[in-house]
């Protein structure tokens, strides 16, 4: 009996540190999705984008607007025209994972010209076809200290 009892909370063990190691697999899989954005976003690369944002996608700007995926699209061909460079990154980094879903929540940086932007983020990502893209993103501008 006891064998027994010690096999099964051995084998419970085991799946509870499996099912750890994948999450923190899925958690690096999408901070590398990001930081790779990131990149991209900062030199204004479609191929980038596209990457990133699923075909569904509700996006929700700092301004209050909200728009899809063909229309960021469209506006990123203007802005790669008409703009100058700015350098993005992330502070704060938070994944939490719900199966499927994830919920990347975080603090947007944006160096200028020896100006920075803050800005507050959130999105969801779906993993469809075993790849995580974002169906809904949210900016919000935030101060320094946010």
């Amino acid at each position: 009996m006891f064998r027994r009892l010690t096999g099964v909370l051995l084998a419970c063990l085991v799946c509870m540190l499996s099912v750890e190691v994948e999450a923190a697999d899925e958690q690096s899989e999408i901070k590398a999705l990001l930081d790779d954005f990131l990149i991209g976003a900062s030199e204004n690369n479609p191929a980038a984008h596209n990457k990133f944002w699923a075909e569904d996608l509700v996006y929700t700007s700092s301004a209050g607007e909200r728009f899809g995926k063909a229309e960021l699209m469209a506006e990123l061909d203007q802005e790669k025209q008409n703009s100058e460079r700015v350098d993005y990154s992330a502070q704060g980094v938070n994944i939490r994972l719900y199966g499927n879903v994830a919920v990347v929540t975080f603090k947007l940086v944006g160096h200028q010209n020896n100006q920075y932007r803050y800005y507050l983020n959130s999105g969801t990502l779906v993993k469809r076809f075993g790849q995580w893209k974002v169906v809904n993103w949210q900016a919000t501008h935030a101060s320094s200290s946010s």
